[in-house]
């Protein structure tokens, strides 16, 4: 049985660190590949895992330090049926896939577990498509039928939720909690914006929540940001009915764009303590945020940054 389930510690208020850019850390750090930057490819190969094994101790190490919860996101945000099929999986190789990453991080939750820090399970889902263009719009029940597949599976782990990371458009997203709902299980939808704050598809951030909240009866538990540094969406933000169901940020280290990003071939990891100093800020204007990780080109020493930065303000919320 799934240890968070049916009641999610973040709902609480209390705050929470994630981890960093798993898939930055893996290629520029580890020197490992990462074809279609699936992560999950990599669970064959043991030193690999060992790799990741690593990374999740350390990042769940800064959480215990500063005495809070901690979201173990799995490595799965490639590991749907099209991403599974352009590598070579077999439906019951990727099944067994996303099971296996639940497994690792199971794994490290048994190990690391304390009083007073708990180590939430997220099985992390990933959009059918490009997760920087908003490309070919799929229906919300199109999304719906494609991604039950994956969350399905995770239905039948100890993961605690689903997190549907790196959303680029309303109808994707509404299918995705949608399919949560159906499947009994927790969902947390984060949006990429543009850097003029604006999802890929053009729309408004606030009008993208308000529109899957409406199509899903509310169904996700909160939203998050990710894959976009606080300069693009901080001025997009307002002290509005949908904001205060934005608890999360993973934001980018890089100012860049995700065109300059994706035309990049090094890494660019900003400035961790000014990326700390922006979550900060954002924490003063909305102290219900309180789930805070990183996102592509962040490491252990961002989140650190971050951890630093923010548990003053994150105790007084």
């Amino acid at each position: 049985m799934s240890k968070y389930r049916d009641n999610l510690p973040m709902l609480t208020g209390a705050p929470f660190l994630s981890d960093g850019g798993l898939e930055t850390t893996l290629m520029f750090h580890e020197g490992l590949e990462l074809p279609h930057m699936a992560a999950f490819h990599l669970l064959g190969d043991p030193a690999a895992v060992e790799a990741m094994r690593r990374y999740y101790r350390q990042h769940a190490g800064i959480a215990r330090t500063h005495g809070t919860g901690f979201i173990l996101e799995t490595t799965t945000w490639r590991a749907s049926p099209d991403w599974g099929a352009r590598l070579g999986y077999t439906e019951g190789q990727l099944a067994g896939a996303n099971q296996a990453a639940v497994g690792l991080v199971e794994d490290i939750r048994w190990q690391l577990a304390a009083p007073g820090t708990p180590l939430v399970i997220s099985g992390a889902i990933g959009p059918r498509g490009d997760g920087y263009v908003a490309g070919e719009l799929m229906s919300i029940g199109d999304a719906h039928d494609y991604h039950c597949w994956q969350v399905g599976i995770f239905s039948g782990t100890m993961a605690d939720l689903v997190t549907a990371h790196t959303m680029t458009n309303a109808p994707e997203a509404a299918g995705i909690a949608l399919a949560a709902r159906d499947l009994g299980m927790p969902v947390v939808i984060s949006f990429t914006v543009e850097t003029d704050g604006r999802l890929p598809s053009g729309q408004p951030l606030g009008e993208a929540i308000r529109e899957v909240d409406a199509a899903s009866d509310n169904a996700p538990a909160y939203y998050m940001i990710n894959c976009a540094h606080p300069s693009h969406f901080g001025h997009a933000l307002e002290d509005a009915d949908w904001m205060r169901r934005l608890r999360g940020i993973r934001a980018n280290a890089s100012r860049r764009s995700h065109a300059e990003l994706d035309e990049s071939t090094e890494l660019d990891i900003g400035n961790p303590a000014e990326l700390g100093a922006d979550y900060a800020g954002l924490r003063r204007r909305f102290p219900w945020i309180n789930v805070l990780g990183g996102c592509c080109g962040t490491d252990h020493r961002h989140i650190e940054a971050i951890g630093q930065a923010c548990l003053g303000t994150a105790r007084a919320a």
